[in-house]
């Protein structure tokens, strides 16, 4: 089976829908029949299906990551398809079909395959950990036992698509300001390597003393010319090592989120985050029937940050043992005053699941426009560095030039 989908190639197709609609697009499959029987199964007849042609090889399929925005759309087409009636398994070979990415393709064939063989729809996706996480897992699971895979399935789409909404919001905030000032250093590298050096042999022939200002711009061109190489490496093994210890070491995230949770402004952006994705966990799980200890050990799985992580199992423990989730709540001392009144008036009424989304829905709606005015607030400010430091570089160099002047 995977010989046979690293063998199939892209087609691009015309066609016509159920409605005699004019469509197009384009699908992967081991040759033209295979991909007009395919078409046909989708209720589309074929009109003309080529095959993709390639210019020195630059056109050739590239395997891409899966995404989390990938399951986010493959989990909203699911739903879709099973909602309008289509069966399981021709619904997930509608969606290979469709999906662009050919990793996302080949991934859902297999899970095609796997149900096909008569394995159930949450086992087989429990078989791919990495791109379906134990909550995604136990509401399929959930949705199957209670005969509503469907509704799951939408619910699932509709917490898989705010997530990724309110994590997109936080790259925002925290790339920006990262990726401007990491071209400004690069700017900065560039002028101490090749520019500084033209400076250097001009002011050569000036038979003065340069400013201490020039002198030290000078001192760090030199350094930049020599060690080059060293700082490179160092900055490289730096990212590395920051790479690797988050990923491996728990103790080092606990101590990245907790001072990111400290910072000024971003700090807070975080900390809304952190509220709305427990909040809207919470509130899909609780939806889905899942019991209250088991949906919190859920959710602390998939909070995404190791601090409030803490907090939801601490909260798991203390309800297990028959104390209130509302006080449990209260307990963690990490969710706002606002969040335990919600959820404890939700407990009492019968209604966390609605509650935990009024405060998802709060929280989000905060993110949004906190990242919009530390948006606001950056613009300028990252301005002014790169001002300071590219300008300073200028200046640094034109001071003998002002000061030759001058003396003339």
């Amino acid at each position: 089976m995977a010989q046979a989908e690293t063998d199939n190639q892209l087609f691009f197709w015309i066609g016509t829908d159920r409605n005699g609609e004019r469509i197009k697009g384009q699908t992967e499959g081991p040759n033209e029949a295979m991909v007009r029987a395919l078409l046909r199964r989708q209720q589309i007849n074929p009109i003309r299906v080529r095959k993709k042609t390639t210019l020195f090889g630059l056109g050739k399929k590239r395997r891409k990551k899966i995404t989390s925005g990938d399951i986010a759309v493959f989990s909203r087409q699911l739903a879709t398809m099973l909602s309008a009636g289509v069966p399981l398994v021709q619904s997930l070979d509608i969606v290979a079909g469709g999906a662009t990415n050919p990793a996302l393709r080949a991934l859902v064939r297999t899970i095609r395959d796997d149900i096909e063989n008569g394995m159930p729809l949450a086992e087989a996706l429990a078989r791919h950990p990495r791109h379906f996480d134990d909550l995604y897992v136990n509401l399929v699971a959930a949705g199957e036992r209670s005969g509503a895979l469907e509704s799951l399935l939408d619910k699932i789409a509709t917490y898989k698509e705010k997530t990724e909404a309110i994590k997109a919001k936080v790259r925002k905030a925290l790339f920006y300001p990262s990726a401007v000032i990491a071209v400004a250093i690069v700017v900065m590298g560039i002028l101490l390597y090749f520019v500084v050096p033209q400076f250097q042999s001009l002011f050569a022939g000036f038979g003065a003393d340069l400013p201490a200002f020039t002198l030290m711009v000078i001192g760090l061109s030199h350094g930049v010319q020599r060690w080059w190489w060293l700082i490179l490496l160092a900055v490289g093994g730096a990212a590395y090592g920051f790479i690797t210890a988050r990923r491996r070491s728990r103790r080092f995230r606990r101590g990245l989120d907790r001072a990111a949770l400290r910072l000024p402004v971003i700090g807070n952006i975080v900390y809304d985050a952190a509220v709305a994705r427990f909040s809207r966990t919470l509130a899909t799980m609780f939806a889905a029937g899942v019991p209250l200890v088991e949906a919190l050990d859920s959710v602390a799985r998939a909070a995404g940050n190791v601090v409030f992580e803490d907090a939801i199992f601490q909260m798991r423990n203390q309800v297990s043992s028959g104390q209130s989730l509302a006080l449990a709540t209260e307990n963690t001392g990490r969710f706002p005053s606002m969040a335990q009144q919600m959820i404890k008036i939700g407990e009492e009424a019968g209604a966390l699941d609605a509650m935990c989304s009024r405060v998802a829905d709060f929280y989000e709606a905060e993110v949004d426009a906190r990242v919009d005015v530390l948006s606001s607030l950056l613009e300028p400010l990252i301005m002014a560095v790169i001002g300071v430091l590219v300008g300073g570089l200028v200046i640094a160099m034109y001071l003998p030039i002002f000061k030759l002047g001058s003396v003339v």
